[in-house]
């Protein structure tokens, strides 16, 4: 009897058994293989699909009563942790009984570091000298019109270093090479101003200034590299060369028949209007006619600008 009632016993509790072993419940991680290792956490680019793919990982290991061999089905869902590479996410949870899920997508590298921005152009400091008076001389009056002179002013600037400036030369004429109709005044042909000689003394700050300058200032009209023009002041060496051509009144407008055919001439029976660059007359006068820096008297001819204390010299002003 003993015997036949521990027979009961023992099968009631093998079939316990085999009905525990055959539910729903996940099986002790030592029968199932170890527990998954927690999914890596989403990278800043990796996917949020990587922690939920560590967490389904764990499930395929299920209803292990046989011994291991289901619980290795566990690592394919976990592997597959790492497909998406979108939004960053928390970390998976832990699978239990499968394979650790797959980390997340690695991080998306970003751009090239930008290249460096070239280094922009220092812009030169304009040449400060924008007056001068040339140290070149002219036998005669044809300076191949207004063209050549202003061609001539610009070159002894350039040679002097501050061919940055465009130079004109003060010089009116009957005819404008702009429009053959119209007469030119060299008060509008030579910028607003101010002027700084080549000594960096200022000249005269606009054209106002410039026609009201009074009589005896050498060194005032320099050339371009600084030196006084032989004139009449105490210590000039000599010849005396004072004499600029300029075609112009003391306001610097056209003198008619004063400009030697618009500086193309050499005929010996014509004549043009000159200043004196040192502002003085007979006797170093600082007053009178003979002191107008543009406009004192006429010279000799226009086939030889000598006579009366010439050389064909200009006056030359910067524009810009």
């Amino acid at each position: 009897m003993a015997q036949r009632h521990h027979g009961v016993y023992s099968g009631l509790v093998m079939a316990l058994c085999i009905a525990a072993c055959s539910s729903d419940k996940v099986v002790p991680a030592s029968s199932a293989g170890g527990a998954g290792a927690p999914a890596a956490a989403g990278s800043p680019s990796g996917g949020t699909s990587a922690g939920v793919s560590g967490s389904a990982g764990g499930m395929a290991g299920v209803t292990n009563a046989a011994g291991g061999s289901p619980g290795s089905a566990g690592g394919p869902l976990g592997t597959g942790g790492g497909a998406s590479g979108s939004t960053a996410s928390p970390a998976g949870g832990s699978g239990v009984g499968g394979a650790s899920g797959g980390a997340g997508g690695s991080p998306v590298v970003g751009g090239g570091t930008g290249g460096t921005g070239g280094t922009g152009a220092t812009g030169a400091t304009p040449s400060k000298t924008t007056f001068f008076v040339t140290s070149d001389t002219s036998k005669t009056a044809n300076l191949g019109g207004l063209t050549g002179a202003d061609a001539r002013c610009q070159a002894l600037a350039k040679a002097a270093g501050f061919g940055d400036h465009t130079f004109h030369a003060y010089l009116s004429a009957e005819h404008d090479p702009a429009d053959a109709s119209k007469p030119i005044n060299a008060r509008d042909r030579i910028g607003a101003g101010p002027w700084s000689n080549a000594l960096g003394a200022m000249l005269a700050a606009n054209v106002t200034a410039l026609h009201a300058l009074p009589g005896g200032n050498p060194g005032l009209f320099v050339d371009e590299t600084g030196k006084k023009i032989n004139g009449q002041y105490t210590g000039s060496a000599t010849p005396l060369e004072h004499d600029i051509l300029t075609g112009s009144s003391a306001t610097g407008t056209l003198l008619a028949g004063k400009t030697c055919m618009d500086w193309t001439s050499t005929d010996a029976t014509m004549t043009a209007q000159v200043g004196h660059s040192d502002g003085l007359g007979p006797g170093m006068a600082t007053t009178g006619t003979y002191t107008s820096w543009n406009s004192a008297h006429e010279n000799g001819s226009c086939a030889d600008t000598a006579p009366k204390g010439g050389a064909g010299r200009l006056y030359c002003f910067a524009i810009n």
